[in-house]
């Protein structure tokens, strides 16, 4: 609680939930905007004149010359014509837009929130929103590397920026539920357990983006195997276990696979640790869990095997958003003791 008046708590939650489904939807049109092709198309850092899009065929002519001169353009999309360059342009200027939208919403009720609560009661929601301010650098950052020598962004800063999108929810979710749940519970499981497992679910988020980034969904679409063996043909397994191996798209992929495997067996031994010991008040969020875990793999495997079809790989990102969250949820009822 941040106060003991009800109302001003109430406020406090509705603005944390709707900013969380906002960022939600943020993280959705990021991956749209990956999938897509179209993170590269707005090639100028424009804080505020950037909020408004073309509005004339002059303008949209300023905006496709200035594309013309990156790499994507002259090694890859050098066909491209207005309307294509428009379609990958929208999606870029929404995920831009909704960027500055989240920084809006979030600071305005801010400051009102400040002026009726001691700010010293809201240093975690000041951090919450430093953490959105360096996101927009972050993403100006990771769009400037596919701007002179490539025709990606580096996969490494997009990893960055997806890591800090879904630690930004996180920590919206966490501040939304010390307001709605209050309940305590009598016992629980060693509460390192659910966070080394949330620090698993970053990684893979991490790894994904790699996967992502690469476009190394799109190889090796077969499953169990990797082709005709587990492990992918085109490498060797000593390269497993050098750096390097981040870039490589099939070590990658192999990667985000035996993870996902490795989450899975963790689960099922927290799962088994919570029913063996009845520890009923659990049930729930661990059930929870469960359930988007079990979707995020099968939603995985799919998107390998149709080769990152824009669709399932869209699913596969959006049950992500819910996998964090459930994650979040069955660690903060974990560590509500009496």
């Amino acid at each position: 609680m941040y106060t003991l008046n009800t109302k001003i708590n109430n406020q406090i939650s509705i603005w944390l939930i709707t900013m969380f489904w906002i960022i939600s939807i943020m993280i959705v049109v990021g991956g749209l905007t990956r999938l897509t092709d179209s993170g590269l198309s707005i090639t100028e850092w424009q804080l505020f004149s950037g909020f408004f899009p073309p509005l004339n065929q002059d303008q949209w002519i300023v905006y496709f010359n200035l594309y013309k001169e990156i790499p994507e353009f002259k090694l890859q999309n050098y066909n491209m014509s207005m309307q294509e360059f428009k379609v990958i342009f929208w999606w870029e200027w929404a995920h831009r837009f909704l960027g500055r939208l989240i920084g809006i919403s979030f600071l305005i009720p801010l400051i009102y929130f400040s002026i009726k609560i001691k700010i010293s009661k809201l240093l975690n929601l000041y951090f919450i929103f430093f953490l959105i301010c360096l996101q927009g650098f972050i993403g100006w950052y990771m769009v400037s590397s596919g701007l002179n020598d490539r025709v990606d962004v580096s996969h490494y800063r997009l990893s960055l920026h997806l890591l800090i999108a879904f630690l930004i929810l996180s920590l919206i979710f966490w501040n939304y539920l010390k307001i709605n749940i209050n309940k305590k519970i009598l016992v629980n499981i060693n509460p390192i357990i659910p966070f080394i497992f949330l620090i698993l679910i970053f990684i893979q988020i991490a790894i994904g983006a790699f996967v992502s980034g690469m476009d190394a969904g799109k190889i090796y679409n077969s499953w169990p195997f990797m082709g005709n063996s587990y492990f992918p043909d085109d490498n060797n397994i000593a390269n497993l276990f050098k750096l390097s191996a981040f870039d490589e798209p099939s070590l990658v992929q192999f990667i985000h696979r035996n993870l996902a495997y490795l989450i899975g067996v963790f689960y099922f031994l927290i799962f088994y640790k919570i029913y063996k010991n009845k520890m009923y008040e659990l049930y729930k969020s661990v059930n929870l869990l469960g359930y988007f875990i079990f979707l995020q793999i099968v939603l995985g495997i799919f998107t390998v095997t149709y080769g990152a079809q824009i669709y399932i790989a869209s699913m596969h990102q959006i049950s992500s958003i819910f996998l964090i969250s459930s994650c979040i949820y069955f660690l903060y009822i974990n560590t509500k003791l009496n």
